[in-house]
């Protein structure tokens, strides 16, 4: 053990300090960081079943797409901030050398597409689940079909999804055999916030909705970063925006994430830039995906009852001595997918609102988007046949959360049933429409 755990602090010292406030940017494992040593591992004290003598009958996980690369507008951002730094930047700061001479490698043409790295999250993300469901993620549950996949349409989705299958596939030895196992294209559920009218004129394209994220970005803690960062590298203020700050935080981030290097980008932040870059982000998606605006998680009704309808399903086939016909199903989406899903299920809600003004009482807040969707971050639903009636887990990256209202981790099925009654049953068309 000498020898792994040399292994282990050489591995430590390659990690950036801020790998775990690079928000949506994050690493599953610099969350869950017991799998840093073992990406298999499963916290089994954790995931246990609510009592010895219950059975798993269904889940289903809807997962964020894996690692990816930036989107064309922060590719673009990238440029820029290398740019600047090249022509810009003097001084004696010892790694300046090191920031010239990187080279710019991002390409419109891989713009938020899913990165090698990505693929391996998914991989591993089906064979965890396999390894926590093992009775209900079964090779005969998979050739038989009573698996579900679907997914968004985004071609990171997809790949993520096949990424999941094949993890599947690897584990169960099928690689070789022609059976392709079929995945359906849902935007309906898994892009509900492109199709949702009155979400999209009201708060998406409204510029006052995320009003707190932009006064923060312009705020007295946000200029400190920018001016630090442009003092180390001799750059005049007035040319190094609050944006140009925030671009280089992230450069950092997926340095780290999609190549696996602590480069010499992350040394211009420290910690208490980190903090700050991370808020700033909460803040946008506090008000545009989260608690900020009703409508933000009320927009994901249609995917709140869909998952509903299938514990609903799963649980009567149960009872009437049937086959469940669908035991497990695998949704997979974006960020902005369930971040509003959490939110309609009240979890990671914060006792005060988060504004531009309260960042420094908000620094160990509920509402943390590394927390809650890193890449592959994930929402469990799953359902067991207990001796009292059936019973309902939630988990959110494979730790269990108490259902708000029940405080408790694994409550009756039909006291979760009534304690979103206000919710289920929900009209999407109603929701969405704009009122004249």
């Amino acid at each position: 053990t000498a020898n792994r755990d040399l292994t282990k602090l050489r591995n430590d010292a390659d990690i950036p300090t801020n790998a775990q406030y690079f928000n949506t940017k994050t690493r599953y494992q610099d969350f869950n960081t017991y799998l840093r040593e073992n990406i298999l591992a499963i916290n089994i004290s954790a995931v246990k079943p609510p009592a010895p003598t219950c059975t798993p009958v269904h889940f289903t996980i809807i997962a964020r797409h894996g690692t990816r690369f930036p989107t064309a507008e922060n590719i673009k951002k990238i440029a820029a901030f290398d740019d600047l730094v090249k022509t810009e930047a003097n001084g004696d700061l010892s790694y300046l050398s090191e920031l010239k001479a990187w080279k710019m490698w991002y390409k419109e043409d891989m713009a938020g597409h899913l990165t090698e790295t990505g693929r391996e999250d998914h991989i591993h993300l089906a064979q965890r689940m396999v390894e926590t469901f093992p009775s209900l993620l079964t090779k005969e549950n998979l050739q038989g079909g009573r698996v579900k996949f679907i997914t968004s349409s985004v071609p990171r989705c997809i790949n993520s999804t096949l990424s999941f299958q094949l993890g599947l596939k690897e584990w169960f030895h099928l690689e070789g055999s022609v059976l392709e196992f079929p995945y359906t294209v849902n935007d309906t559920l898994m892009r509900f916030f492109a199709s949702c009218e009155r979400f999209v004129e009201t708060v998406l394209n409204n510029p006052e909705a995320a009003i707190q994220a932009t006064l923060f970005k312009n705020g007295p803690e946000m200029e400190t970063v920018q001016r630090k960062v442009a003092d180390l590298l001799q750059i005049p203020y007035d040319k190094f925006t609050a944006d140009l700050a925030e671009t280089g935080f992230y450069l950092c981030a997926y340095e780290w994430t999609i190549r696996g290097l602590n480069s010499p980008w992350c040394r211009l932040y420290d910690r208490a830039d980190a903090e700050v870059v991370d808020y700033a982000s909460d803040l946008g998606l506090y008000y545009k995906r989260g608690y900020g605006h009703k409508i933000d998680s009320m927009a994901s009704c249609v995917l709140f009852n869909d998952l509903f309808n299938r514990l609903e399903k799963a649980a009567n086939e149960f009872r009437a001595g049937q086959p469940v016909s669908e035991v497990v199903t695998v949704e997979i989406g974006h960020a902005e997918t369930l971040l509003p899903l959490v939110t309609l299920l009240g979890l990671f809600k914060d006792k005060t609102p988060l504004t531009a003004d309260n960042y420094a009482s908000q620094l160990n807040r509920a509402f943390n988007s590394g927390h809650i969707v890193p890449y592959i971050g994930n929402l469990l639903a799953a359902l067991y046949d207990c001796p009292d009636g059936f019973r309902l887990q939630l988990r959110v990256n494979e730790r269990p959360v108490e259902v708000p209202g029940l405080d408790e981790f694994s409550p009756l099925f039909k006291d979760v049933k009534e304690q979103y009654q206000q919710i289920l049953g929900c009209n999407q068309e109603a929701i969405c429409k704009m009122s004249k």
